[in-house]
């Protein structure tokens, strides 16, 4: 089933119900897919035919689900770009993703029309604000297409989402999600992390609808949930906690570090939030500490996920019933784990040589199910590495006890969660070494009580040289996106390493999470 079919029955069967809340604008059903089944024509009439990709580089408004689905619905593949990304970072996706049409946000309309006559594929660019230079404007182009579009006949295995995520060579790969992907995942969230959702559950996206609470949008519409979207830009605990109350919120998608500054806000106290019924975090660190100190001022609304863009949102849970404050030892034990496997979900530990270990015993996390992506787009190389007879390859290293509970003991290639965002210590390193005062350098991540886990850069200067720490951030920030840069910077006279030669991060974080039990995600 082309998954942009979700909107078309919810529509025909909740048409008058609500859909999109923004601000002091709302849609019901009807009128979300008329705006949507408008942009589907009209971008058809541009030129943009089934099997392109449109890049959608936006904040959290409306036009990003509009777009999703238009594109869904077309059979297009739609390409969410994260929002924070360094403008490098951003034209270099919709360039490799070959992506035939571009939908902004006006921030971003300067930049592209800057970077237009590189992006080769490209041949039409639109802002969901007022029309600038080359760029057309999205709610013209939206009104001139007609009401009624008929879904495109897609085979399952056609590719509806490119998932750009982060790789340690410094260029990101895209992750291509199917039909069948991203409806396995749907029917998957109605099995394991909302039993008994329905048509009157109100969603809250406070998380970038580019990542995960986008992918969660698609049960929500499945089930004609009404969808509220935040008009402003930032996370505020107040704001957050205020909506939950007048919109009667049941569910939301959230980053830990968004937990955290709910619990820790004076506003949690001054709001009722008995509506809601799911809070599913997932995608960072979290400390057991902090997942009691929610369960305690949320209730039992709390169920945590584990997945990678490679495997949307569906790997693990940790259910409702898990999230215990006075249990036996081994319930609470397995606070810090990632929970079971998902239904129609295969989770294993292997070792080295691809043999499966019991119990216990640590190696290499993968997952087999229709979760798992079709591969990387222009990537068959890394595809190949990563997908092995229908076993993805996850690269994190844990056990799963005689329960099946999936305990994660590291991450992937050293990657460090902060505030929900994944950021590979190598794209930071290659950046730094480049700075004349830097001999080497290693990139780690280091405890942060708002963010999860904040960015550290370990610095052996070259000798006759000097650097200070605020000249190393300041040369990472003129180079790559914000977030990623280094908080802070440590100065020592060698890294450690092993007998290869080796950096030897472990040695590096130890210091820093000693007597610490984390929850990694």
């Amino acid at each position: 089933m082309n998954i942009g079919s979700l909107l078309t029955k919810s529509t025909q069967s909740f048409p008058d119900s609500p859909a999109i809340v923004h601000g002091k604008h709302s849609w019901d059903y009807a009128q979300f897919n008329e705006r949507v089944n408008r942009l589907a024509n009209a971008l058809s009439t541009l030129g943009i035919v089934q099997g392109d990709h449109v890049a959608l580089l936006m904040h959290n408004e409306p036009q990003m689900l509009e777009a999703m689905f238009a594109c869904f619905k077309m059979g297009c593949a739609a390409v969410p770009i994260n929002f924070r990304l360094h403008p490098s970072e951003y034209v270099y996706i919709i360039d490799h993703c070959a992506a035939k049409a571009v939908i902004c946000s006006p921030q971003f309309n300067k930049a592209l029309v800057a970077a237009g006559e590189g992006l080769a594929d490209v041949r039409y660019m639109m802002t969901t604000g007022a029309a600038a230079n080359s760029l057309l404007e999205y709610e013209s182009v939206l009104a001139g297409g007609a009401a009624h579009f008929e879904d495109a006949r897609v085979d399952p295995d056609d590719v509806a989402w490119v998932f750009y995520t982060s790789g340690t060579t410094g260029q990101p790969k895209g992750a291509m999600l199917t039909h069948r992907n991203l409806l396995a995942m749907t029917m998957n969230f109605y099995a394991d992390m909302f039993p008994g959702f329905g048509r009157n559950e109100v969603v809250l996206h406070a998380a970038p609808l580019s990542h995960g609470s986008g992918l969660y949008a698609l049960p929500n519409i499945g089930k004609g949930a009404a969808n509220i979207i935040f008009a402003e830009k930032t996370f505020e605990p107040g704001l957050v906690c205020k909506t939950i109350q007048e919109q009667r919120v049941t569910n939301m998608f959230a980053a830990p570090t968004m937990v955290k500054r709910l619990v820790d806000s004076s506003e949690a106290d001054c709001y009722d939030l008995s509506s809601l019924k799911a809070v599913v975090y997932g995608g960072a660190p979290m400390l057991v500490e902090d997942l009691t100190k929610a369960m305690q001022k949320l209730g039992p609304c709390l169920v945590q996920l584990y997945g990678l863009g490679e495997s949307p949102m569906t790997i693990t849970y940790l259910a409702h019933q898990d999230h215990v404050l006075d249990g036996s030892d081994n319930q609470m034990r397995r606070l810090a784990s990632a929970g079971i496997a998902r239904t129609n979900t295969q989770v294993a530990i292997v070792d080295d040589n691809d043999r499966v270990l019991g119990p216990g015993k640590r190696g290499q996390i993968i997952t087999r199910s229709d979760l798992v992506m079709k591969g990387y787009w222009r990537d068959p190389q890394a595809t190949a590495q990563t997908v092995k007879d229908g076993w993805l390859y996850t690269g994190d290293v844990g056990y799963l006890d005689e329960r099946g509970y999936l305990f994660i003991m590291d991450r992937s290639k050293d990657m460090i969660i902060s505030g929900g965002e994944n950021i590979y210590p190598r794209e930071i390193e290659e950046v730094i070494v480049q700075h004349p005062a830097v001999r080497e350098v290693a990139v780690i991540g280091v405890p942060d009580e708002q963010w999860g886990e904040q960015v550290k850069a370990v610095v052996a200067v070259a000798e006759g040289i000097e650097v200070t720490e605020s000249e190393l951030i300041e040369f990472c920030r003129q180079h790559i996106a914000s977030f990623k840069k280094p908080k802070s910077v440590d100065f020592v006279d060698e890294l450690p390493k092993n007998n290869y030669g080796k950096i030897v991060k472990r040695q590096l974080r130890d210091k820093y999470w000693q007597g610490r039990q984390r929850q990694v995600l």
